[in-house]
């Protein structure tokens, strides 16, 4: 509860999640090419920064005063037509308390080929987590095959619930209240240029 305080205003019961984590399967992108100098700036309009243990430590400092959510699971990069296949551990329980996470971010692939192996990540994660009272954020994955319905993100949303997650990060669509409501952890939206 300590630690998801810290992600989650007290007050509203909202976050703003700055994820910058999108290199580890994509390389630098537009606008984060120098993570070092865009995101330091925001941190005071942000609740959480959201980012691989790598850049984290590298690019974050430790007197910032932000809650960290680290991406603990590396997957196929884009140069893969299939993404889901391969992943595993990439920051484990110990790296994590170290490195005073507040949440661990598991990528997870509904409907994709690697499902399965997904799913187990963040179930290993969420044990491992709620040993050590560290909250795991499922992030529902859409590649480029994926539907994005509310009929997808209904089932998405609730698996990962269903298997440990204590918040599900996930994407907007038409009939979301009934996918938030459905869902019996917290939901954060993911954003994006649009």
């Amino acid at each position: 509860k300590d630690r998801l305080a810290r992600i989650f205003d007290p007050k509203s019961g909202r976050t703003v999640m700055l994820a910058f984590d999108h290199g580890y399967i994509m390389g630098p992108t537009a606008g984060l090419e120098r993570i070092d100098l865009v995101i330091p700036p925001l941190i005071p309009y942000v609740d959480v920064l959201m980012g691989t243990k790598g850049v984290i430590r590298s690019c974050i400092s430790p007197a910032q005063r932000v809650a960290r959510c680290v991406r603990v699971t590396y997957d196929s990069t884009v140069l893969y037509d299939d993404m889901s296949n391969g992943g595993g551990i990439a920051c484990d329980i110990e790296n994590a308390i170290r490195m005073d996470a507040d949440c661990m971010a598991v990528q997870t692939f509904i409907g994709a080929s690697g499902e399965s192996r997904s799913l187990e990540l963040l179930c290993r994660t969420a044990d491992a987590g709620a040993r050590y009272g560290i909250p795991t954020l499922g992030v529902v994955a859409v590649g480029k095959e994926m539907e994005r319905t509310e009929k997808f993100f209904l089932l998405a949303t609730r698996v990962l619930a269903e298997n440990g997650a204590n918040i599900v990060k996930s994407y907007f669509c038409d009939g979301f209240e009934r996918v938030s409501a459905a869902c019996p952890v917290p939901i954060v939206i993911a954003g994006g240029k649009k």
